[in-house]
């Protein structure tokens, strides 16, 4: 055998980089046989109790640090908007998502309140689709 019929192809990498700014990105599929599959998403909550505890544990450390926190009505909007979606039938998993996210960026001053949203935010991401 010569050494030209044992040489092996450098690997390829069928990866995907994206850097700089923000970047909105759909379903995508990379390397050879991948599919990108897109219909409608929907989860249940299989644990709403657990939920509506956490959800009612923010709530109560919430109103204890008001003062505490930079922007005390917008957090208030966002964890009511939380609570309203999550008690849709087919609850988004984008408003889902975008409210646990701008719920944690304004509670970020107050410890108590980080480690309760960081909590449900998980309870809750567990329900959603990969990549929300």
């Amino acid at each position: 055998m010569r050494d030209d019929d044992r040489r092996q192809d450098p690997p390829v990498n069928n990866g995907l980089m994206i850097s700089g700014g923000t970047h909105y990105v759909g379903n995508q599929a990379v390397g050879p046989g991948a599919q990108a599959i897109s219909g409608p998403v929907s989860f249940q909550l299989q644990d709403p109790e657990r939920t509506t505890e956490l959800l009612v544990r923010v709530e109560r450390l919430l109103q204890a640090h008001l003062a505490e926190l930079a922007d005390p009505a917008s957090t208030s909007r966002e964890l009511r908007r939380l609570r309203e979606e999550l008690g849709e039938p087919q609850p988004q998993p984008t408003v889902i998502q975008r409210a646990l996210t701008r719920l944690n960026d304004f509670v970020q001053p107050v410890t108590p309140l980080v480690v309760a949203v960081g909590e449900l935010t998980r309870s809750v991401q567990g329900l959603l689709p990969p990549g929300h």
